[in-house]
Protein backbone atom coordinates (compact mmCIF):
# COMPACT_ATOMS: atom_id res chain seq x y z
CA UNK A 1 0.00 0.00 0.00
CA UNK A 2 1.67 4.02 -1.37
CA UNK A 3 1.21 6.67 1.16
CA UNK A 4 0.43 10.15 -0.43
CA UNK A 5 4.06 10.70 -1.34
CA UNK A 6 4.62 6.88 -3.16
CA UNK A 7 6.13 5.38 -0.50
CA UNK A 8 4.99 1.80 0.13
CA UNK A 9 3.96 1.54 3.55
CA UNK A 10 4.52 -1.75 5.72
CA UNK A 11 1.20 -3.44 6.56
CA UNK A 12 0.65 -3.07 10.16
CA UNK A 13 -2.08 -5.92 11.58
CA UNK A 14 -1.74 -6.36 14.90
CA UNK A 15 -0.82 -10.20 16.27
CA UNK A 16 -4.03 -12.20 16.68
CA UNK A 17 -5.02 -12.28 20.34
CA UNK A 18 -4.17 -14.92 22.80
CA UNK A 19 -7.87 -15.84 23.30
CA UNK A 20 -8.20 -16.08 18.88
CA UNK A 21 -5.38 -18.64 19.51
CA UNK A 22 -6.83 -20.52 21.60
CA UNK A 23 -10.05 -20.67 19.56
CA UNK A 24 -7.63 -21.54 16.74
CA UNK A 25 -6.23 -24.26 18.31
CA UNK A 26 -10.22 -25.33 19.18
CA UNK A 27 -10.58 -25.53 15.35
CA UNK A 28 -6.98 -27.51 14.70
CA UNK A 29 -5.04 -24.39 14.13
CA UNK A 30 -1.35 -25.40 14.13
CA UNK A 31 0.28 -22.16 13.38
CA UNK A 32 -2.10 -20.94 16.44
CA UNK A 33 -0.86 -23.37 18.75
CA UNK A 34 3.13 -22.72 17.55
CA UNK A 35 2.44 -19.13 17.73
CA UNK A 36 0.91 -19.35 21.40
CA UNK A 37 4.14 -21.79 22.19
CA UNK A 38 6.52 -18.79 21.08
CA UNK A 39 4.55 -16.17 23.33
CA UNK A 40 4.08 -18.33 26.54
CA UNK A 41 6.74 -21.36 26.71
CA UNK A 42 9.91 -18.46 27.68
CA UNK A 43 7.07 -17.38 30.37
CA UNK A 44 6.21 -20.70 31.28
CA UNK A 45 9.65 -22.06 31.77
CA UNK A 46 10.75 -19.20 34.00
CA UNK A 47 7.58 -19.69 36.53
CA UNK A 48 8.16 -23.12 36.88
CA UNK A 49 11.64 -22.61 36.98
CA UNK A 50 10.98 -21.42 40.48
CA UNK A 51 9.74 -24.49 41.53
CA UNK A 52 12.11 -27.15 40.09
CA UNK A 53 15.33 -26.34 39.18
CA UNK A 54 15.84 -29.35 36.45
CA UNK A 55 15.45 -27.61 33.18
CA UNK A 56 14.80 -30.89 31.39
CA UNK A 57 12.17 -31.62 33.44
CA UNK A 58 10.42 -28.39 32.70
CA UNK A 59 11.10 -28.66 29.34
CA UNK A 60 8.99 -31.69 29.51
CA UNK A 61 6.45 -29.77 31.65
CA UNK A 62 5.85 -27.16 28.59
CA UNK A 63 5.97 -29.85 25.97
CA UNK A 64 2.98 -31.77 27.79
CA UNK A 65 1.37 -28.84 28.05
CA UNK A 66 0.94 -27.91 24.49
CA UNK A 67 0.51 -31.33 23.41
CA UNK A 68 -2.42 -31.16 26.00
CA UNK A 69 -3.80 -28.58 24.95
CA UNK A 70 -3.95 -29.45 20.98
CA UNK A 71 -5.27 -33.01 22.15
CA UNK A 72 -7.98 -31.66 24.26
CA UNK A 73 -8.66 -28.04 23.47
CA UNK A 74 -11.28 -25.97 25.76
CA UNK A 75 -14.54 -25.81 24.85
CA UNK A 76 -15.35 -22.74 25.82
CA UNK A 77 -13.17 -19.01 25.64
CA UNK A 78 -10.26 -18.80 28.14
CA UNK A 79 -10.49 -15.42 29.05
CA UNK A 80 -7.23 -15.45 31.53
CA UNK A 81 -4.96 -17.40 28.89
CA UNK A 82 -1.77 -16.99 31.18
CA UNK A 83 -3.65 -18.11 34.01
CA UNK A 84 -5.09 -21.15 32.61
CA UNK A 85 -1.75 -22.18 31.38
CA UNK A 86 0.42 -21.57 34.00
CA UNK A 87 -2.79 -23.97 36.14
CA UNK A 88 -1.96 -27.02 33.52
CA UNK A 89 1.70 -26.34 33.73
CA UNK A 90 1.89 -26.34 37.37
CA UNK A 91 -0.26 -29.52 37.79
CA UNK A 92 1.63 -31.45 35.05
CA UNK A 93 4.89 -30.35 37.25
CA UNK A 94 3.07 -31.48 40.57
CA UNK A 95 2.29 -34.90 38.95
CA UNK A 96 5.71 -35.21 37.52
CA UNK A 97 7.72 -34.57 41.04
CA UNK A 98 5.08 -36.94 42.59
CA UNK A 99 4.98 -39.31 40.37
CA UNK A 100 1.37 -41.50 38.79
CA UNK A 101 0.76 -42.43 42.73
CA UNK A 102 -1.31 -39.77 43.70
CA UNK A 103 -2.93 -38.85 40.74
CA UNK A 104 -4.36 -42.85 40.62
CA UNK A 105 -5.19 -42.78 43.75
CA UNK A 106 -7.27 -39.76 43.55
CA UNK A 107 -9.12 -41.59 40.30
CA UNK A 108 -9.93 -44.38 42.69
CA UNK A 109 -11.50 -42.02 45.36
CA UNK A 110 -13.36 -40.07 42.56
CA UNK A 111 -14.86 -43.24 41.14
CA UNK A 112 -15.72 -44.22 44.56
CA UNK A 113 -13.42 -47.36 45.38
CA UNK A 114 -12.44 -47.30 49.18
CA UNK A 115 -8.69 -46.98 49.59
CA UNK A 116 -6.52 -48.22 53.19
CA UNK A 117 -5.72 -45.08 54.71
CA UNK A 118 -2.48 -43.37 53.60
CA UNK A 119 -0.44 -40.89 54.91
CA UNK A 120 -0.72 -37.24 52.95
CA UNK A 121 2.24 -35.20 51.81
CA UNK A 122 1.27 -32.92 54.90
CA UNK A 123 1.17 -35.65 57.52
CA UNK A 124 4.70 -36.81 56.39
CA UNK A 125 5.92 -33.46 56.63
CA UNK A 126 4.48 -32.71 59.87
CA UNK A 127 5.98 -36.12 61.35
CA UNK A 128 9.05 -34.50 60.28
CA UNK A 129 8.70 -30.93 62.25
CA UNK A 130 7.56 -32.82 65.83
CA UNK A 131 5.96 -30.78 67.92
CA UNK A 132 6.63 -27.50 66.12
CA UNK A 133 4.19 -24.48 66.82
CA UNK A 134 2.84 -25.00 63.49
CA UNK A 135 2.13 -28.75 63.50
CA UNK A 136 0.35 -28.38 67.01
CA UNK A 137 -1.34 -25.22 65.27
CA UNK A 138 -2.34 -27.56 61.90
CA UNK A 139 -3.77 -30.34 64.50
CA UNK A 140 -5.87 -27.88 66.46
CA UNK A 141 -7.38 -26.84 63.36
CA UNK A 142 -10.94 -28.77 62.83
CA UNK A 143 -10.45 -31.84 60.30
CA UNK A 144 -12.91 -30.76 57.51
CA UNK A 145 -10.54 -27.42 57.70
CA UNK A 146 -7.07 -29.16 57.97
CA UNK A 147 -8.51 -32.09 55.52
CA UNK A 148 -9.75 -28.82 52.67
CA UNK A 149 -6.22 -27.29 53.48
CA UNK A 150 -4.50 -30.29 52.84
CA UNK A 151 -5.79 -31.15 49.45
CA UNK A 152 -5.24 -27.62 47.98
CA UNK A 153 -2.11 -26.25 49.86
CA UNK A 154 -0.27 -29.60 49.80
CA UNK A 155 -1.83 -31.71 47.15
CA UNK A 156 -2.06 -29.34 44.65
CA UNK A 157 -5.81 -30.05 43.73
CA UNK A 158 -8.04 -27.18 42.64
CA UNK A 159 -11.18 -25.81 44.16
CA UNK A 160 -12.92 -28.03 41.32
CA UNK A 161 -11.35 -31.08 42.18
CA UNK A 162 -10.72 -30.82 46.36
CA UNK A 163 -15.27 -30.26 46.15
CA UNK A 164 -15.67 -33.57 43.77
CA UNK A 165 -12.69 -35.69 45.93
CA UNK A 166 -14.29 -34.16 49.28
CA UNK A 167 -18.19 -34.44 48.14
CA UNK A 168 -18.99 -30.75 49.24
CA UNK A 169 -20.12 -27.65 46.91
CA UNK A 170 -16.62 -25.76 45.72
CA UNK A 171 -17.60 -22.92 47.94
CA UNK A 172 -17.73 -24.89 50.85
CA UNK A 173 -14.08 -26.21 50.18
CA UNK A 174 -13.32 -22.20 49.59
CA UNK A 175 -14.69 -20.93 53.10
CA UNK A 176 -13.07 -23.68 54.90
CA UNK A 177 -9.80 -22.97 53.38
CA UNK A 178 -10.23 -19.40 54.36
CA UNK A 179 -11.21 -20.14 57.29
CA UNK A 180 -7.95 -22.87 58.41
CA UNK A 181 -5.87 -20.24 56.76
CA UNK A 182 -7.19 -17.18 59.35
CA UNK A 183 -6.89 -19.77 62.15
CA UNK A 184 -3.67 -20.49 61.43
CA UNK A 185 -2.42 -17.05 61.10
CA UNK A 186 -4.19 -15.78 64.30
CA UNK A 187 -2.42 -18.94 66.11
CA UNK A 188 1.24 -18.46 64.89
CA UNK A 189 0.99 -14.74 64.87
Amino acid sequence: MANDEGYVMADRREPPSDAHLVRGIAERDRQACAELYRRYAPWLAARLGHRCPDGMVIDDVIQDVFVSIWSRPPRDDVDDVAGWLWRIGHRRLVDLQRGAGLRARLQRRLFGQRLPHEPSAEDSTLDTLGCGEPAQALSRLPVDQRTALRVTAVDGLTMEEAARLLGVPVGTVKTRVQRARRRLREELA
